[in-house]
Formats: structure tokens, sequence, C-alpha cells
């Protein structure tokens, strides 16, 4: 379970050089990268509109793994990582619950679904507002 609070590090590992991608953290990057520029709806989860939570469940569904729906559930059902690696979970909210979910895309980037009359977008992490509000990883991938 992943409970805690708000302002835990945002630690990130890439895969190293010929280490290589499990075929299900390929297909999760494939799919989230392919989402790039859809439409975000508030309960979307769907090639036509996601929300953030959309996104994870529709990118792990095409590597034939099942997430819960929302972002909360995610957080607290999937199993915590401490270091990131392309294709897991970042979990965002206040210290009693994940609010917002992203993709670890590599290189310091997340693919995410960011709110209303927005798209889907990659996003560097080192800006202070995701750092601020990280609660946690999660590695439900092989």
């Amino acid at each position: 379970m992943l409970a805690g609070c708000a302002g835990r590090e945002l630690a990130t590992r890439d895969t190293a050089p010929g280490e290589g991608l499990s075929l299900e953290r390929a297909l999760i990057l494939a799919s989230a990268e392919q989402a790039l520029g859809t439409p975000y709806r508030l309960g979307g989860n769907t090639p036509d509109a996601l929300d953030c939570s959309g996104l994870v469940e529709l990118v792990y569904r095409s590597a034939g793994i099942a997430v819960p729906r929302t972002a909360d559930d995610q957080y607290r059902e999937l199993p915590e990582v401490r270091q990131a690696r392309p294709g897991d979970l970042l979990f965002f909210g206040d210290r009693y619950k994940a609010t917002h979910v992203g993709i670890y895309r590599g290189n310091g980037q997340m693919i995410h679904a960011p709110g209303r009359g927005r798209e889907v977008v990659s996003v560097p992490l080192q800006i202070a507002y995701w750092q601020d509000r990280f609660l946690g990883a999660a590695g439900p991938a092989p």
C-alpha cells in the first residue's frame, strides 16, 4: 500500500544502456505516447477522451494489466516502488488522497492528462509544482 504524506522525494531511475524494458513497459510507454494530444474529459478512459486515471487504465489495459479506475485507488492498491522506472506511475495530491496520476516516461518526463480544456502532454518533473505534491510511485508492470 502507498499511504503516506506529500513531500516525499520524487526519485526516478532510467533504463541503463543494454538493460532494456519489459514488453509490458514498452507497450505502456508506446500507448501513452500515442495518447499525446488526446483531449481531457472527466471520467474519460477511451482513445477519444481521457482523464488522468483513465489514461493509466487505458495504457495499462493495452499491456494486459488491470489497474483500479481512480487515482486514489491506484495509489492505495498498487505496489509501491522507491524509484520510478519508465512505465511506472507517479501520484500527486495532499497527504490524505491522491488526486492526480501520471506515467513516468523516462528522462525526467511524465505523460499525464492535466485537466479540463487541455490535452494529454509530456511535462518535466523537475518543477516545484510536482515536487511539492508528490506522494509516491507504483510499479505494477514487470
